[in-house]
């Protein structure tokens, strides 16, 4: 699992280790990894999933990219930097078998976020943008086991995720699979409008779907 700055020490305890695999890597091994998918890392919506997350290092870097691009794109019009930096947000995604790591990975995705939009703007920066990229991560930065698909208590929840899509005017929509789903899909064959090549599609069943929501007032009748 990654960490957040280069001088983290690589554990945080034996007792983690052996009983979590926990060991964090370097920052400068998280940039190279990053740079690995380069490309992807600046797309503003390509979506990634860490199922280790740890305190959110590759994740934080992703992010870091991603601002960069809507900060060189958008930075004229706060409302459509908003905008593209949830989408940003709304891409990323992580799970955690430790609890203070999953609180800890959305608080530094949080602070990153936060200094990026105080940079460009910071006498006009909204509270309701700031709690919207709150509740993005507080959906998509979850806890639980990557290897059982579900949380690592007694009540053995699914894990569930949600797939965020802009679809303009600054309205989301949401829609909410499992991870077993998502990683199990059927194939559907033949030609279809999932894959004009003939070769199988997989389409995951959504477990929930909500009504269109500007953004700004994602979070507006959730307590974070």
């Amino acid at each position: 699992m990654p960490s957040t700055k280069s001088h983290t020490p690589q554990i945080i305890s034996r007792q983690r280790v052996a009983d979590h695999g926990e060991v964090f890597t370097a920052e400068r091994e998280v940039k190279a990894m990053c740079d690995l998918v380069k490309n992807e890392t600046e797309r503003i919506e390509s979506r990634f999933l860490e199922p280790a997350c740890g305190q959110g290092a590759f994740l934080i870097e992703i992010l870091r990219r991603k601002l960069a691009v809507v900060s060189s794109r958008y930075a004229a019009t706060q409302s459509e930097w908003e905008r593209h930096a949830a989408i940003a947000v709304s891409s990323l995604y992580g799970i955690d078998i430790l609890a203070d790591n999953v609180t800890l990975c959305r608080n530094h995705l949080y602070d990153t976020f936060l200094t990026a939009y105080r940079a460009l703007f910071p006498k006009s920066m909204k509270p309701s943008c700031c709690r919207a990229v709150r509740y993005l991560l507080a959906i998509n930065i979850l806890w639980g086991d990557a290897l059982t698909l579900q949380t690592p208590d007694e009540s053995a929840r699914p894990i569930v995720f949600a797939e965020w899509s802009d679809i303009g005017g600054g309205r989301f929509k949401r829609r909410d699979f499992t991870l077993a789903n998502l990683l199990q899909s059927q194939p559907m064959e033949g030609p279809n409008l999932f894959s004009d090549l003939g070769d199988a599609a997989f389409i995951p069943t959504p477990v929930a779907e909500y009504p269109l929501v500007h953004f700004l007032k994602l979070g507006a009748d959730e307590e974070l």
